[in-house]
């Protein structure tokens, strides 16, 4: 797979985690799989991926030797726990993995494309989310196609919904397996959520931490007149977060441009919004923050930045008349000095000579040099 490609995948997985990551509330916590095969025509095999994430964070992978691995360190602790745990994780994914190439080519053959077409993938994400008090608040467990939703789960029914009229084969196919529809809800309800609080036990330090945003208020002018105001969070956990433009202390919910909420590398997480404001407006406005780190919300404005001239001219001024006054002092000083030490050099002097000259005795006269 060429370097395009991979990025592709990427980005793909990437939009699947934002889209179905997160919550309103502070305190929700979530498990989640996703599983990726990628169809190259330049490649013999189909390319296999595997991530797990509990609350958006990477925690276990499946790497180049087909192995199931730890991502953290405080996943190790599953396999002292239990150690069977990382050798039965791996015959999990290795059977979804030969599983995957079947689903391949029988999509591709459904959608009438050879091997010759190109590119195409294979996803399926499943897993659950648990609210405040611990109890569930919904599962998912979904595939897509060329990274196109293809056909979801629905728990409550016990039935799948298809995306297409592809789609629609594999449902009349599934509906049917019943006990299939039911080991599904079972796990997504009961096993998941079994997990979620196991693996929120092993990373509790981590993963129930609290840092509190970074928020910054920038202005950009515009061509037309107006100006855009820019609300930056960032380095926050955990993910959940409310922030809002107010104008007079009334949300501009309609007006305000939302960047979404994205992951950092180190774990935290950023966020912006903008909106659109006529200068001379632009005091009413205030960007309004609340994270579960925070004791209270914040209320900032923009604020002009400070001009470090004058205030540098205003310091530089009196440091410079201190600094010539006190070279002023040291120069007379050391002039005095300089006085008094040649006066008392020229006496020390008459003495020596006056005593090792007795000058009045014939013979012992002594010329100075």
């Amino acid at each position: 797979m060429n370097s395009l490609q991979r990025r592709l995948l990427f980005l793909v997985g990437g939009l699947a985690l934002l889209q179905v990551g997160g919550s309103g509330s502070s305190s929700s916590h979530s498990l989640r799989y996703f599983y990726t095969s990628v169809r190259d025509p330049g490649q013999a095999l189909p390319q296999y991926y595997f991530v797990g994430y509990v609350d958006d964070q990477p925690f276990v992978f499946y790497d180049a030797a087909r192995r199931a691995l730890p991502k953290v360190p405080w996943m190790e602790k599953a396999g002292k726990e239990d150690p069977q745990y990382w050798e039965r994780n791996t015959q999990n994914v290795r059977n979804a993995e030969s599983q995957f190439r079947v689903y391949l080519d029988t999509l591709r053959e459904r959608y009438n494309q050879n091997s010759s077409t190109g590119l195409h993938t294979w996803q399926w994400m499943y897993g659950c989310e648990v609210g405040p008090d611990g109890r569930p608040r919904g599962g998912k467990w979904q595939y897509a196609y060329d990274g196109e939703d293809f056909i979801a789960f629905d728990k409550e029914t016990l039935t799948w919904t298809a995306a297409d009229r592809k789609a629609e084969i594999t449902k009349q196919k599934w509906d049917p397996l019943l006990a299939t529809s039911q080991r599904c809800k079972f796990y997504l309800e009961e096993e998941c959520v079994e997990w979620l609080g196991r693996y929120l036990g092993y990373g509790n330090e981590t993963l129930r931490r609290r840092e509190r945003p970074t928020v910054k208020v920038a202005r950009k002018e515009g061509y037309d007149g107006q100006e855009t105001l820019i609300c930056q969070a960032h380095g926050f956990y955990p993910k959940e977060i409310d922030i809002a433009w107010t104008k007079d202390g009334e949300d501009q919910w309609q007006d305000t441009f939302h960047g979404g909420v994205a992951p950092n590398s180190d774990g935290t997480y950023y966020t912006w919004l903008s909106i659109e404001v006529d200068p001379k407006d632009r005091g009413r406005y205030r960007c309004k923050v609340g994270h579960s780190s925070l004791p209270e919300d914040l209320d900032l404005a923009w604020e002009e930045p400070v001009s470090y001239t004058g205030l540098i001219l205003g310091l530089l001024v009196p440091i410079m008349v201190a600094f010539t006054l006190l070279m002023a002092v040291v120069f007379v000083i050391y002039f005095l000095k300089r006085r008094h030490q040649r006066r008392g050099y020229t006496s020390k002097s008459t003495l020596i000579t006056e005593k090792s000259s007795p000058g009045l005795y014939p013979g012992h006269v002594y010329i100075p040099c």
